[in-house]
């Protein structure tokens, strides 16, 4: 399983591959929801470098409705199963559905990520029944409203007291710090604004000694950086990955894995003056 001591180990951060089996996620949805597509995207993030392939059945972008368990379970738990087969790689379940999680450990799945911080029903102890690791993210409000109108009078305070409230409940559950990941959740309920602040000070959540996971991938406050509505964020992308690499990112959830390794390669070489 994954640990803050594995993680603190890792320079540069891992490389978390999206694998979205879904009609309708933000950036490529329906283009792996056929299961022989997902294994051919699978093998080739591992070649260009992938540390973790992040496997999801349940859109979670802004206006999203929830998936039926049996349908996630359906989408999600075979390619688990078939990566598994095929390699030792770290997998890792993107959902909050407590019977996904269960399942998908068993299926082979070293860490479940969960967008709603093991906050629907049953997903606590469904967690801490399997085992694994588990990432933590902050949302404000749910998938379906979350950005309408997302407002902070201390959006550092608020989602560093979300995480500890978070993290004293999995203690109490029995799921310990060392398999805790923390997510500041960029775009769940936060405005562009509230984005670039959060990339900017995310060394400021090093007082909650978790590793941090960090998706600003293809997200539209990077087209709004860009100054338009286009879909070309692979250089938004990347940059942004460099920077949550600089600020303290332990995992760093993208979809171009070959263009963020690279980037991550050249920063690291020319951090320390050598080739590596």
């Amino acid at each position: 399983m994954l640990s803050l001591d594995s993680m603190q180990k890792i320079v540069p951060p891992m490389v978390m591959g999206i694998l979205n089996v879904t009609p309708d996620s933000f950036s490529d949805g329906g283009q792996f929801l056929n299961r022989d597509a997902a294994i051919w995207r699978v093998r080739q993030m591992i070649d260009e470098g992938a540390d973790i392939i992040d496997v999801g059945g349940e859109s979670t972008r802004p206006g999203a409705d929830p998936v039926p368990p049996a349908l996630e379970l359906d989408r999600v738990i075979p390619v688990i199963e078939t990566i598994r087969s095929l390699s030792d790689i770290v997998i890792s379940v993107d959902t909050s559905t407590p019977e996904v999680m269960t399942a998908a450990v068993a299926a082979g799945a070293n860490l479940i990520n969960d967008v709603r911080a093991l906050r629907r029903e049953g997903a606590l102890a469904a967690a801490a029944e399997t085992g694994a690791s588990v990432c933590l993210m902050h949302m404000k409000g749910d998938p379906k409203t979350m950005q309408l109108d997302p407002h902070y009078d201390d959006l550092f305070g608020e989602v560093t007291a979300f995480f500890r409230e978070r993290m004293a409940a999995c203690a109490e559950a029995g799921i310990p710090q060392e398999n805790i990941l923390l997510d500041p959740g960029f775009g769940f309920g936060k405005t562009p604004e509230h984005n670039l602040q959060l990339i900017n000070r995310l060394d400021e959540f090093a007082c909650l000694d978790a590793p941090l996971l960090i998706g600003l991938s293809r997200k539209s406050t990077l087209g709004k950086v860009l100054g338009s509505d286009t879909e070309d964020r692979l250089i938004a992308s990347v940059t942004g990955a460099v920077a949550a690499y600089q600020k303290g990112a332990s995992v760093l959830r993208v979809h171009d894995v070959k263009e963020t390794v690279q980037a991550l390669r050249t920063i690291r070489c020319l951090m320390t003056e050598s080739l590596i």
